[in-house]
């Protein structure tokens, strides 16, 4: 008997993490919404135009919008939709969140929380999935009075719509990512949908259980290391002029020999010599020199000491030397805040990708970088893939919310 295809919305979807976890575990995309152009155009290269994964609703045009302009304008085409979706997917932007950077309770980004809420009470999916950064879960300390903590309010929100409702914070290294990034991610199930009164406390639990179970099933390590993930990619295999657009001055890595069932689970599909985004840094001599100093006398994986920051004059906040025995520290969107384990110069976007589990045969477009006011603004590619869900957990968690709709 054929299974069911089960329907899912994907809300703020960046260039697809989560969307390409759910294709991989079986689901169908009815939609994605997604504000930035470049982010979109990844996204629809890889999982529209290459898999043919979204129905995609007639009404809506296949581009990037933000989710007010779609509230605003389809509102009676979204309430259509109730009883039709099973799963809406997704969170808004953390920035204003994170505990990384700067948490700004003003911050407007604050407010799609609010939207995303009114989407729900709009389209009423019998399953939710909501992530977010762990600073989610904390108050805002500088009005104590009207400090608020976000994920009390979307609980409560939902609450209020008829879901039974359970987050927690879940480290992402525990579920095969080469990465200590720790997330929150909540649950929300309608009642009517509830065979029991702890379905969404059970998705963690069946989460955790099955993990190594599936992750054997791929020949993968529960706690795979960052060499497991990337030891191929290194410049020393030689390299090939990068094809991409405004590129002409760079160059890009060959494969070597894949060492690990991390590195061949990640090739399959690819098939090239080289991989799509692993373009290296063009670092001047003086950057090279620095780097190799830090990399031979630093401690790995922790913040350059003060007498490296005073000897090279470095006000940077955050320069990390990574360790290739163990598992990457949360990678941000700005490249520059590590360097290599082992050759003088920071990570390429394709070892961005694949610490974050992105296949080498899903492709990134737009720009690589940004700086300056156009980081607000602009979504390059190194920012795609640290703003993403790993795949590899939205597979493991989309079925884990199969089950849960059974």
């Amino acid at each position: 008997m054929k299974e069911k295809n089960y329907s899912y919305i994907d809300l703020f979807a960046g260039c697809g993490g989560l969307s390409l976890g759910l294709y991989n575990a079986g689901w169908k995309g009815l939609f994605a919404i997604e504000k930035s152009p470049d982010a979109f155009k990844t996204l629809k290269h890889n999982l529209i135009d290459k898999k043919n994964h979204f129905e995609w609703v007639p009404w809506l045009p296949q581009t990037n919008l933000e989710i007010d302009i779609v509230i605003k304008h389809y509102k009676s085409e979204l309430q259509q939709l109730r009883g039709t979706v099973d799963l809406v997917a997704g969170g808004p932007p953390c920035q204003g969140f994170s505990s990384a950077g700067r948490r700004r309770e003003n911050d407007q980004r604050n407010n799609l929380v609010k939207s995303y809420i009114k989407f729900i009470r709009l389209v009423q999916p019998k399953i939710i999935f909501f992530e977010n950064v762990k600073g989610f879960t904390l108050e805002f300390k500088k009005n104590k009075d009207k400090g608020k903590q976000y994920s009390s309010y979307v609980i409560n929100a939902l609450k209020r719509e008829g879901y039974q409702v359970k987050g927690q914070l879940v480290n992402f290294d525990e579920f095969g990512i080469p990465q200590k990034r720790t997330r929150f991610i909540l649950i929300g199930v309608k009642k009517e949908f509830c065979v029991n009164s702890s379905v969404a406390k059970n998705f963690f639990e069946q989460l955790t259980d099955q993990s190594v179970d599936f992750l054997l099933s791929k020949n993968i390590i529960l706690k795979s290391t960052l060499g497991d993930a990337i030891s191929d990619l290194l410049r020393e295999n030689g390299t090939v002029p990068c094809p991409d657009e405004n590129s002409r001055r760079f160059y890009s890595g060959l494969y070597s020999t894949a060492e690990t069932g991390y590195q061949i689970y990640m090739r399959d599909g690819s098939t090239n010599s080289f991989a799509d985004s692993h373009r290296f840094a063009n670092h001047n001599e003086e950057i090279i020199s620095k780097f190799t100093f830090i990399i031979n006398n630093s401690q790995k994986s922790k913040s350059i000491s003060k007498s490296i920051r005073k000897k090279y004059q470095i006000k940077k906040h955050s320069i990390i030397p990574l360790d290739k025995n163990t598992q990457s520290p949360t990678i941000t969107t700005l490249p520059d805040d590590y360097i290599h384990y082992q050759e003088p110069r920071i990570l390429t976007v394709r070892e961005y990708a694949r610490i974050q589990s992105f296949p080498d045969w899903f492709e990134f477009k737009g720009k690589y970088t940004t700086g300056g006011k156009l980081r607000t603004i602009e979504v390059p590619r190194y920012t795609q893939i640290g703003n993403a869900i790993p795949p590899l957990f939205g597979e493991q968690s989309g079925l884990i919310l199969k089950k849960l709709l059974r």
